[in-house]
C-alpha cells in the first residue's frame, strides 16, 4: 500500500467515524438526560450512601443515613422532579445534546 492510498483510507475511516458521531446522534429525551443528571450526581458522591435508594456496604437500605436526607454536607440528586429544565439545558450544552 502507497502512503497516498493509506492517507486516503485513513480519511474516509475518519469521515465516516465522524459523521456517524455528529449526524447521525439520536436524540436523548428530558426524561434520559434527567436520568444521566441523577447517575453523574450520585457518582460524584464519595460514598454508597449518596440517595436513600442505595445500599450501604453492608447490604442494608441507606434511607435516613443518605447524604441526601441530612441536612448540610452533600446535596447529591436523587429524584427527577429535583432536575430543573435550567440544569437539563446545562447538561445539554456540556454534552452537545
Amino acid at each position: 500500500m502507497t502512503c497516498q492510498s493509506l492517507v486516503a483510507t485513513c480519511f474516509v475511516v475518519a469521515s465516516f467515524f465522524t459523521f456517524n458521531s455528529s449526524y447521525a446522534r439520536t436524540p436523548v429525551s428530558d426524561t434520559q438526560v434527567k436520568k444521566r443528571i441523577i447517575a453523574e450526581s450520585i457518582a460524584e458522591y464519595p460514598g454508597p450512601c449518596a440517595c436513600p435508594f442505595n445500599q450501604a456496604r453492608n447490604g442494608s437500605s441507606c434511607g435516613k443515613r443518605s447524604a441526601w436526607s441530612k441536612p448540610g454536607g452533600y446535596s447529591p440528586i436523587c429524584y427527577a422532579d429535583e432536575v430543573t429544565p435550567e440544569m437539563v439545558k446545562a447538561w445539554r450544552k456540556r454534552n452537545q445534546q
